[in-house]
């Protein structure tokens, strides 16, 4: 796994620094995507938004069928999409589940890269507690998956102490080390970069040296953003959605995080440290929208306001 060279990407361009629109330009190339079954049902052809080798995570979510998701992956590979399943550890009945649901997908799509995750599930419907039981089977190496994400969280997670989740962590880093694996993270959505940047610096002098792709929102109303963050319990952005949704002619105005990319974008070009070398974005207000604004930016069609604390896309979303 070479983490260098993925957290240099960015820096090794001279100018970068200085320049807001390059390091939006920058930060937003090769941006990841997200859908489930229920919104692929929905989109007629994945390419009339996504570019050819997008890379776009299918959930597995609680109660759901494995198969929905495996067929999602296949459509997408056929629409020249890179689909990565979820692998949800306490929604797997067994060992043989895994494997069966490992198999098809590397016969039908060649699969190299899965999201290990532990699931919202309270109870475990099978021997899955967590990750890292999945990562320990030694199923993945086995059907040749090369590429492995797992779950950060720079906000907390309401079902895991603080104290476990950086347990998991480490562990996590020594499996990269110890077997070679190539891991990295991918975070849930936030809407503040001031949490991100702290937990990536504490994560940093913790001793992680995963990768990180940080979770992004793409557009949606502010009350459409709000109840996402109460359905996955995200803390200080939740309070950080409800001190703006007190303009309540505000709540079905279409938000854009733009101010939060420019941040983190800014901290990525300006810290040699910075741990976040990739960009997840969650539709959550639909696959359309999203798809367009993140491209418009990841192109640099894009212009600053004038505090220089955002931007707009030079396209027409509507």
């Amino acid at each position: 796994m070479n983490v260098m060279t993925e957290e240099a990407g960015l820096r090794s361009h001279p100018g970068v620094a200085g320049d807001p629109k390059r390091q939006i330009s920058d930060f937003m190339a090769g941006f990841t995507a997200e859908t489930t079954p229920g919104s692929a049902a929905k989109v007629a052809d994945f390419r009339a938004y996504l570019r050819p080798g997008t890379t776009v995570y299918v959930t597995f979510l609680p109660g759901s069928n494995f198969a929905d998701t495996i067929a999602v992956c296949k459509r997408l590979a056929a629409e020249g999409m890179v689909p990565v399943p979820h692998f949800a550890a306490r929604s797997i009945a067994s060992a043989a589940a895994l494997e069966d649901g490992l198999r098809q997908l590397s016969d039908d799509i060649g699969l190299r890269q899965v999201l290990i995750i532990g699931g919202a599930v309270t109870s475990p419907v099978g021997p899955f507690s967590d990750s890292m039981q999945l990562l320990e089977t030694g199923l993945f190496d086995k059907y040749g998956i090369t590429t492995i994400g797992v779950a950060g969280h720079p906000e907390g997670c309401p079902d895991i102490p603080d104290a476990a989740i950086a347990q998991a962590l480490a562990w996590k880093n020594a499996f990269a080390e110890r077997t070679g694996a190539d891991l990295y993270i991918v975070t849930q959505f936030c809407f503040e970069a001031a949490p991100v940047i702290a937990w990536d610096k504490r994560l940093r002098a913790g001793g992680n040296r995963l990768p990180v792709h940080i979770g992004i929102p793409g557009l949606a109303t502010l009350k459409t953003l709000l109840g996402h963050a109460k359905a996955c319990g995200i803390g200080p952005s939740m309070r950080f959605l409800t001190r703006q949704a007190r303009n309540v002619t505000k709540l079905m105005t279409v938000s854009a995080p733009d101010r939060l990319v420019t941040d983190l974008a800014a901290y990525r070009a300006s810290d040699p440290d910075c741990g976040i070398v990739g960009v997840h974005v969650y539709p959550l207000g639909g696959l359309r929208r999203s798809a367009l604004w993140a491209n418009a930016a990841a192109d640099g069609q894009i212009s600053m306001n004038r505090d220089g604390k955002g931007f707009t896309v030079d396209v027409d979303l509507a």
